[in-house]
This record gives C-alpha cells, sequence and structure tokens, in this order.
C-alpha cells in the first residue's frame, strides 16, 4: 500500500480532556466546536485556506475571537483535524485508510485551488488518482471505508471510480497480473514464477461491506467475460468471510440484542448471496448450497431465500456426497443432532423433477440412474443418522420411503440402517420394529444380506420367516435354470425330457431344501415361535382381522415348508 506525506513541522497538536489545541506563543483567536470535541485554533493560518471559514468569519473584526460550530463536517474531529494540521504545515501521513474522510472533510471545508494555490484538495485528488486508484489493495481499501460517508462518497464520485478500478483490474487477464494479492488457500504455496490463480481476487474482494461486494459482482457479470463458476467461487469465499459456521456442531441460540443485531446482519448476507448466484447449473456447488440451506435454518432466514436454496439444490442433488448432507439440526426444538428435514426437503425437490422428466422411465434410462445413485446416497446417509439415540422412528421411515420403488435395485443398504437403528435403539416397540421391516422387500435382499437377517434376533419373527420363504424360493428358481445354447431344431423333444427330469430333481430339491431348512432353522426360531404361540391366541386373533392378507406369510415353517414339499 502507497502513502503520501505532508508538511514538514512537527506535530504541536495535544488533547486535554475534549479540548484539541496547537502549541503556540500566540493565544487561540479561532474556536471550532465539532460534536463533543472542542479545538482551541487561530484564524491564521486556517482562514486563508479554507473558503467555508472566510464566509463564516466574514463579519467578524481581526481582533475578534470567533466561535464557530461545524458537528456536520464529514469525518468528524478527525477528519477536520487532518485539515487543520495541513493548514498549520504539520506533517501527515495519508494512505487509503484516512484518504475518504480527510478529502470529504477538505471538499466541505472549500480548501480548493479558487481559495489558495496548491490546496489540500488538489494535493488528495493527484493522490487519489496516481496511487490509490492505481493500486489493487489500495483501492478496495479506500471503498470500504466509504461505508461511513455513503453520500459525500457518493456524490463526489469516490464510489464509482473505486469500483471501476477493481473490476478493471479483476478482468484483466492473469498472465498480466503484476500486483500484490492475498491467497491463503489451503495447499497453495505462492512461488515466484507460479502462475496466477484464475480466483486470485475473490479473497480480497470479501473484505467489502455486502453492497458494496454486490456493485463489485454485479459489475464483473455485466461484462460476461468471467465464467460463471468464478463468480460461484466468489460467493463461496465471502460466504465462508462472513457466515456463521453450522457444520461443526449445534450453534448455540441466544435472545440477547448484541446477537439478534449480528443475526439481522447475517441474514442480509446470506439473502444478498443468495440472490448472486448465477442461474447456470454448476456455478456452485451441491456442498455450498445445502451449507446456505443449513445456514438460512440457523438464521431464521425468509421463505423465499430457503424455497429458492431448495430448488437449486434439488437440481444438483444428484452431485451430491455424503459429507455434503450431514448437518447438525438448526431448532431448539428437535432433540435428534442431524438435520433430516433439510435432506428431506431437497429430497422432495430433486423427486418432484424427476418425476416431471421421467414419468415412464424405461430401466437403462439417465433418471433411472440418476435416481438409483440418489438412493444408495440416501440409505447411506439413513445408515449413520440411525446411530442417533434420539432419532425418531418417523422421521428415519418418512426418508427411506420418500423414494419410488424403481429407485432401489437392491435393498441391502436399507436393511443395514434398519440393522443399526435396531441395535441403537434397543427399545423399539414391537409395533415400530414391524413398521420398519414393513419397508423391506426381501426379493432384493443379497444372499449374504438374507443369511445375516435369518439370524438377526432384532427382526420381527415375521420379517425372518419371510427371508427363509424367499431364500428358499430363490434356490428353488436357481436349480431350473436351463442353458440357452440349444438349438431350436432339438429344444423341442429334449424339453420335454428335460421337464420330466427337471420336476423330479426339483421335487427333491424342495423336499432336501425343507428337510434342511427345517432341521437348521427350526431350532433357531421354535422357540420364538412356540413364545408367541403361547401369548398367541388372543394375539393371532387380532392379527387375522387386521392382516388377513399376510396370514399366508405368517404360517409357522413346517407348514409351509410340508405343502411346498407335498407340491
Amino acid at each position: 500500500m502507497k502513502f503520501m506525506k505532508i508538511g514538514t513541522k512537527p506535530d504541536t497538536f495535544y488533547t486535554e480532556e475534549a479540548t484539541r489545541t496547537v502549541i503556540s506563543d500566540t493565544p487561540s483567536d479561532l474556536t471550532i466546536r465539532i460534536n463533543n470535541v472542542c479545538f482551541l485554533l487561530h484564524k491564521i493560518p486556517l482562514v486563508p485556506k479554507c473558503g467555508l471559514l472566510q464566509r463564516l468569519c466574514s463579519d467578524a473584526d481581526d481582533s475578534d475571537i470567533v466561535t464557530i460550530d461545524l458537528h456536520d463536517v464529514p469525518g468528524g474531529e478527525d477528519a477536520f483535524e487532518l485539515c487543520a494540521k495541513f493548514c498549520y504545515g504539520i506533517t501527515i501521513n495519508l494512505g487509503a485508510h484516512n484518504f475518504v474522510p480527510a478529502f470529504c472533510a477538505a471538499k466541505f471545508l472549500r480548501m480548493t485551488e479558487s481559495i489558495e494555490k496548491g490546496n489540500f484538495v488538489l494535493k488528495l485528488e493527484a493522490f487519489f488518482n496516481s496511487c490509490i486508484l492505481e493500486g489493487w489493495k489500495d483501492s478496495i481499501v479506500a471503498l470500504q471505508t466509504t461505508i461511513k460517508l455513503p453520500e459525500w462518497s457518493e456524490n463526489l464520485g469516490i464510489i464509482r471510480r473505486c469500483i471501476d478500478s477493481i473490476v478493471e483490474k479483476i478482468l484483466t487477464p492473469t498472465s498480466k497480473v503484476s500486483w500484490s494479492y492475498t491467497y491463503t488457500r489451503p495447499g497453495y504455496i505462492k512461488k515466484q514464477h507460479q502462475s496466477v490463480p484464475k480466483d486470485w481476487w475473490t479473497e480480497d474482494v470479501s473484505d467489502l461491506d455486502i453492497d458494496l461486494f454486490r456493485c463489485i459482482i454485479t459489475a464483473v457479470r455485466s461484462t460476461y467475460i468471467p465464467p460463471p463458476q468464478l463468480i460461484g467461487e466468489a460467493l463461496h469465499v465471502y460466504a465462508c468471510r462472513w457466515l456463521p459456521d453450522t457444520t461443526k456442531s449445534r450453534p448455540l441460540h441466544s435472545s440477547g440484542s448484541q446477537t439478534e443485531e449480528s443475526r439481522e446482519k447475517s441474514r442480509r448476507i446470506l439473502e444478498s448471496i443468495v440472490s448472486m448466484i448465477p442461474s447456470d447449473r454448476g456455478s456452485v456447488s451441491i456442498g455450498f448450497l445445502l451449507k446456505l440451506l443449513s445456514i438460512a435454518n440457523y438464521l431464521g432466514a425468509s421463505p423465499v431465500t430457503k424455497t429458492e436454496l431448495i430448488r437449486k439444490a434439488g437440481l444438483q442433488f444428484e452431485e451430491a456426497t455424503l459429507n455434503d448432507m450431514l448437518f447438525p439440526s438448526q431448532l431448539p426444538t428437535d432433540q435428534h443432532f442431524y438435520d433430516i428435514d433439510l435432506v428431506a426437503a431437497v429430497l422432495e425437490s430433486y423427486l418432484v423433477l424427476w418425476r416431471r422428466q421421467s414419468p415412464l422411465p424405461t430401466e437403462n434410462s439417465h433418471m433411472v440412474r440418476s435416481i438409483r445413485k440418489i438412493a444408495k446416497l440416501i440409505d447411506s446417509y439413513l445408515q449413520v443418522v440411525a446411530r442417533d439415540m434420539n432419532l425418531p422412528i418417523s422421521k428415519l421411515v418418512s426418508l427411506a420411503e420418500a423414494l419410488p420403488d424403481v429407485a432401489r435395485e437392491d435393498h441391502d443398504g436399507l436393511y443395514k440402517a434398519i440393522n443399526i437403528y435396531l441395535k441403537e435403539h434397543p427399545d423399539v416397540s414391537k409395533a415400530d420394529k414391524k413398521r420398519m421391516c414393513r419397508m423391506l422387500d426381501c426379493q432384493k435382499l443379497s444372499p449374504e444380506v438374507r443369511a445375516h437377517a435369518v439370524k438377526n434376533e432384532r427382526l420381527p419373527l415375521r420379517t425372518v420367516v419371510q427371508v427363509l420363504f424367499f431364500d428358499q424360493e430363490s434356490g428353488s428358481r436357481s436349480t431350473t435354470h436351463k442353458p440357452e445354447s440349444i438349438t431350436r431344431a432339438r429344444q423341442a423333444p429334449i424339453e420335454a425330457e428335460a421337464k420330466e427330469e427337471c420336476d423330479k430333481k426339483v421335487q427333491h430339491e424342495v423336499t432336501k431344501s425343507s428337510s434342511r431348512v427345517t432341521e437348521t432353522s427350526e431350532r433357531e426360531i421354535q422357540k420364538r415361535m412356540e413364545a408367541k404361540m403361547v401369548r398367541g391366541d388372543s394375539e393371532k386373533g387380532k392379527e387375522r382381522k387386521g392382516e388377513t392378507n399376510s396370514t399366508a406369510k405368517m404360517m409357522e415353517p413346517k407348514q409351509v415348508f410340508q405343502r411346498r414339499s407335498s407340491r
């Protein structure tokens, strides 16, 4: 950053309580009051350089002590002191951090060339044009200081000229970027001859107030030169700089006025960032969108903002990973840790789009592949959140059942989630166990998972019987497989013979399988069956009324296998 030194005399200003005085042998004859500060100064040399003071002192004699109130001087007492020191010839250092208040105060006091040659305004304008606007960080710092004097800065053209300078540098080809910039990304090591990254400017621009940042982004986007992904990266950097992080743990909710003021500022920043996200798909990542949605829930953002984030996230949900979805719940009323409602809302948005684009999906279509990828992601998510001791079973079931049947090629992932939940929640009621296991399609379980389910004492007995039934049925079907390499000419006579032989084999295998399953499985489930049957008549009566369609599935294993063997 660059600085300008004006004046040669040592600093003779001193402050005592609310009074600032210049050490001099000449008594003070000019009193300037600004807010609660009183300046005891001299008409000479201030009046000759300040057109405003000349007008205010025009009616006073040279010997009179004049008192003037300048409470509305831009920049307050500090900016006025810089102007006063310039008049006295005292050395002052000017830079991007104090240029704006000094320039506005000098304009207010009319310290122009028409009053005296080589006046303060001329020197400040020369410094602004040759140093501040030519520098990268100087322009940003000067622009940031304009938030304290927005009207003066706007009217004097400071804001517009700083923005133009910044945007011009952002649009400069990276091969021509030669000025210093901040870039502290993890893993980035700046070397002397290393090429400049495309997003080199995003970190420095993120220091700006949100309104000024919006002006920069709007001006850059209007040129259509940077790709949307670069704009998205700038928004991501700004969000990380100013918005709370909701990924680590559940934020503490406070009702203090200071906290509420901070939350209101964060809400304004969030809503501005969402409104600036380019409409191009992929301009920001799905992880960033989900993070903004989590922050929106924490800050209590407007429904419009949340709806827009859910819509955008639904469009890119297929690109999500498990880590992108693991956010703590932001509602103080939720006892469970994970924000399942966030994932459910985005999934529903995705499904609305999926149903609209794929009313009759074919097995190999892109939309089927897409939703099956989502199903695997959801099942993995369910396996993680199932470990939460306070997770209501209704939320897990609701999220699992949201997917259509075509989404899951197999139910192995869903079974693992159910098993984890039952293991972590040993007090789950019998009715809730049935409710969870009702989601399982035993025909879509792999042999390994079926083998595990048969021995799983956490499962309801009905589910175990169903698994055994389908396991035997799949074993029977596998024995009836016929090779298709036989030619059509020889197929008819062979089929008759093969059919007769196959029927014998099937009968033999079924009988053998029935005996084997009965012998190995009966011991495992007989005790559970007998205990159920002891309690049983009244309970079976209730089950017959409500579940008449499933009585065949509830038959004792002996009866099931004996009937199949007799066939």
